[in-house]
């Protein structure tokens, strides 16, 4: 499939803020004292990056005026569904930001948290499923779609919510944390690389074969059949090579999951500030890369006829 950077920057972005909004849930819950300035401000920055997720996926519409239709198959797709989600979310976390700067105490101090940690869960499970519903898309027609999508947000989120914490002094929430983080970044990363393995060692039901009708052992595609791209070679179809495609694999590993990992435990062990915003810098490059990697790497059927251009 081709990556088409819009949908890339809204789903890590908005999985970051899901991380971090379902972080803070917990540590209220828990009942760990953080500073009001502190958990309004990491609100307000689930905010924006919420936000500024829903504005890069308006880039990736043909028609944006007409936007709104997408709600109408909400019975049907997964996609109405998360477009009726994710406007109620920010909404939630909007709400909760709001009665932090009134000042209002309960119920909404322990009711507001609850919805945040709901919605971030149907969040994740709907965005998942536009891809893991596709069962002619083999490498996403699977559960470990929705384990990676939960995982690596989780594992942003908390990180995030690490360094946020160790620039503001919050060393509660760090040292209550900083082991989960750890923890979620290694799932991620396993997670991550089973459906890897995985994907390695789909035998596609569609062959050259299949599709030709040509029953020969030996087919090869020598050419897309036209002397120009066309909408078939733009969207479905990265033009990447198989060198390009390694490489990608192997750095997204070491930035969104490797680095950070030993990051974080430099930061568990006591060495201050630094290596929290370190791996939340590194991680967030890594990030971009393994989700354009999500993508590439699934195959469309179409693609027996286009992907190759000569």
């Amino acid at each position: 499939m081709h990556p088409a950077f819009s949908i890339l920057f809204f789903t890590t972005l908005a999985g970051a803020a899901q991380g971090l909004v379902f972080a803070l849930a917990l540590a209220v819950l828990f009942g760990l004292e953080l500073a009001p300035g502190f958990l309004a401000l990491a609100l307000g920055v689930a905010e924006v990056l919420l936000v500024a997720g829903l504005a890069a996926s308006f880039m990736h519409l043909g028609r944006k005026t007409r936007a709104w239709r997408a709600v109408l198959m909400w019975r049907t797709s997964w996609m109405s569904r998360e477009v009726i989600v994710l406007p109620a979310f920010i909404a939630l976390v909007a709400l909760w930001w709001l009665s932090l700067r009134l000042g209002v105490g309960a119920p909404w101090s322990w009711l507001l948290p609850v919805l945040a940690l709901c919605g971030a869960v149907l969040l994740w499970y709907c965005t998942a499923m536009i891809y893991a519903c596709l069962r002619f898309i083999e490498e996403w027609a699977h559960p470990l779609t929705i384990l990676n999508f939960t995982l690596i947000g989780l594992s942003s989120g908390l990180v995030l919510a690490c360094a946020m914490a160790a620039l503001a002094g919050e060393a509660r929430l760090v040292h209550a944390f900083g082991p989960y983080a750890l923890v979620a970044t290694l799932a991620a990363w396993a997670a991550r690389g089973t459906a890897l393995r995985r994907n390695a060692g789909i035998r596609h039901k569609s062959t050259l074969q299949s599709a030709t009708g040509i029953r020969t052992q030996k087919l090869v595609q020598k050419s897309m059949g036209m002397s120009a791209g066309s909408f078939n070679t733009r969207e479905f179809f990265h033009g990447a090579s198989l060198a390009a495609l390694g490489n990608m694999k192997l750095g997204f590993q070491l930035l969104a999951f490797v680095l950070p990992a030993l990051l974080l435990a430099w930061g568990i062990a006591g060495a201050g500030t630094l290596p929290w915003l370190l791996a939340a810098l590194v991680q967030a490059p890594g990030l971009l890369a393994e989700r354009w990697f999500f993508f590439a790497q699934a195959r469309h059927p179409q693609n027996l006829y286009y992907q190759v251009v000569s």
